[in-house]
């Protein structure tokens, strides 16, 4: 105990300077520092609303009445009762007291205490202070969206919720663009302008300041010209007027509202545009039992199918079962009971480049289809926490045995995805008992070796090596393991790994038909492999022998041709000296 004790009080020492970022609500009355670094103390006078504050470049507006001790007044707007206005983070007011006002919530007013500063006309003194009483009347955010200066937004009136667009999505705004003259160059109708924001609009910049905003939010641009349209400015036309080079624009602006693009596979073939959000946060996943209602569409308009809608029956299936096309499975999964959405979906994901009739109309190869989908209902698959032992058992035999019928029909990537999950379903976790944790074993031994033959039929066979070397942790001496991996070895060409899981299978059922094949298989790949460096290391002992032959005549006729040269040349009286010191 006298340890424990000792390592408590360790833990709660503080270094010094150190700020207690858990350090509770300042009560009213008391007087605190603002950090342990600064000079500055604060006083809370009367408590605001909210949690917000604000941040340095905001623009706050504020009452406030500065004095020094002995009564001297340093300024004050309750004289006027007309707040000031201005940029958090300038000093306009008071050096030192900006450090205060972020930290003050919307109608609070705190006594702020800090040092004389000798440029506001005060004598400097080291033992002079100046109080300022300040109550924060409101303030405007300002943001600077490009972190240069060249786009300034502030918020006139904050949006709903913390959601923002991204760059798929499709907004509904209104806005009006000036010059600094007041002169309008560009305004929405009064109903506002919808698009995707991939596809921009007016501004080149302009995706990226909504992107930045809520729901409802309205704000004031100041666009540089860098940002705006430069030095050749605009020229007037598709509705819009003309802007003169070099231009600032101001705008003004209103997110109404936007509708989230979800690119639900990640290559755009399927994309969901939700127009109305679900309840709660929870999802239709992967094999969930889900009630939908649709139209379905050609590009356009030809309506081949209803479900749910008029004297129509809702649509029933199970996901990730491979029931529907996998576009509409894929994003169906994505969606909250209650959602509604188009999905638009690329042929590959739908009916391929074949003539399929539907319902209602024929659907055409190689055609591209809209869903415009209600989720009414779905009952998620439970996940393996959820069940008691017995369950988990059950459901992962059950899933097993549907990746069997898969698999015999040919389905090996489905088939490897049932495998995979009910394998997931007999984890050893330590929560079997005895006769429980042989089942389970034999389970997800059963499962992951069935999940090496799909691998192998899908030539995925660092995968299939991965799966087998699990079942041979637990079971060593498993010859269809050893069997399985010795098959992937060989296709990758490691012939070495494939020879030693052949021998060590052959040792534990030494008349397995199969394997006797393969080591025959080895075998004769091997040989060939043998011939194949045979031939590599003739053909470059062929090729270096070429060229030493051809440097050695080379250097021959090299010598020759020198010899020639010093005969033409003025012999001397010990001539044949010079050719032998060569």
């Amino acid at each position: 105990m006298a340890v424990l004790s000792e390592i408590e009080e360790d833990e709660l020492d503080e270094e010094p300077g150190e700020v207690i970022e858990s350090a509770p609500p300042q009560k009213l009355g008391e007087e605190r520092q603002l950090n342990s670094n600064s000079p500055i103390k604060k006083k809370l006078l009367k408590r605001g609303h909210g949690w917000e504050t604000p941040n340095f470049n905001d623009q706050v507006t504020v009452h406030y009445v500065g004095t020094l001790l002995d009564g001297t007044k340093l300024g004050s707007t309750r004289d006027s009762d007309c707040p000031v206005t201005f940029t958090l983070g300038q000093g306009e007011v008071y050096a030192g007291l900006d450090d205060g006002i972020v930290t003050m919530k919307k109608g609070e007013v705190a006594l702020f205490t800090l040092p004389t500063v000798e440029s506001e006309g005060i004598p400097q003194d080291s033992n002079s202070v100046a109080q300022f009483e300040v109550e924060l009347v409101s303030w405007i955010t300002v943001v600077d969206v490009c972190k240069d200066g060249g786009i300034i937004k502030k918020i006139m009136e904050k949006g709903k919720g913390n959601d923002r667009p991204g760059d798929l999505d499709e907004v509904l705004v209104k806005y009006q663009v000036s010059l600094v003259d007041g002169t309008v160059v560009a305004e929405t109708p009064e109903g506002g302008v919808e698009f995707y924001l991939k596809d921009g609009h007016f501004l080149p910049r302009l995706p990226k300041v909504i992107m930045t905003m809520t729901r409802g939010e309205k704000a004031e641009l100041i666009v540089q010209p860098q940002y705006a349209f430069g030095e050749k400015g605009r020229e007037a036309g598709s509705g819009f007027n003309s802007v003169p080079p070099d231009s600032v624009l101001h705008v003004n602006i209103e997110l109404v509202s936007f509708k989230p693009v979800i690119n639900v596979i990640g290559d755009s073939t399927v994309i969901k545009k939700i127009l109305k959000e679900g309840e709660g946060t929870f999802t239709a996943n992967e094999g969930a039992n889900v009630t939908v209602s649709y139209t379905a569409m050609l590009e356009d308009g030809t309506v081949f199918e209803k479900r749910g809608i008029g004297e129509t029956q809702p649509l029933k299936f199970v996901t990730d079962e491979e029931q529907v096309i996998t576009g509409l499975d894929r994003a169906v999964a994505t969606m909250k009971k209650g959602e509604r959405a188009i999905i638009s979906i690329h042929p590959d994901y739908a009916f391929g480049n074949v003539e399929v009739r539907q319902e209602l109309a024929m659907v055409p190869p190689g055609s591209k289809v809209v869903y415009d989908i209600e989720m009414m209902d779905f009952i998620k698959e439970k996940a393996p926490w959820e069940l008691n032992n017995n369950e988990k058992i059950e459901v992962a035999g059950r899933k097993k045995e549907e990746g069997n019928l898969l698999f015999k029909s040919g389905k090996y990537q489905q088939a490897a995805k049932k495998y995979d999950k009910a394998a997931d379903f007999v984890i050893e976790d330590g929560s079997f008992g005895d006769d429980e944790q042989k089942l389970a074993k034999s389970l997800r031994i059963s499962c992951w070796l069935n999940g090496a033959a799909c691998c192998l039929k899908l030539n995925e066979f660092p995968g299939a090596i991965k799966l087998c070397t699990q079942v041979l942790d637990v079971e060593f001496h498993n010859v269809k393991a050893l069997y399985r991996r010795a098959q992937a070895y060989v296709e990758t060409g490691d012939f070495l790994l494939a020879d030693v899981d052949i021998k060590k299978a052959l040792e534990v059922d030494p008349q397995n038909r199969e394997v006797k094949v393969l080591k025959m298989k080895l075998k004769q790949l091997q040989a060939n492999s043998d011939k194949k460096d045979a031939k590599l290391y003739e053909n470059m002992f062929a090729s270096k022998s070429k060229q030493r032959l051809k440097v050695e005549k080379e250097e021959g006729e090299v010598v020759k041709l020198e010899t020639d040269n010093v005969g033409d040349s003025a012999a001397p009286s010990d001539g044949g000296l010079i050719i032998d010191s060569r």
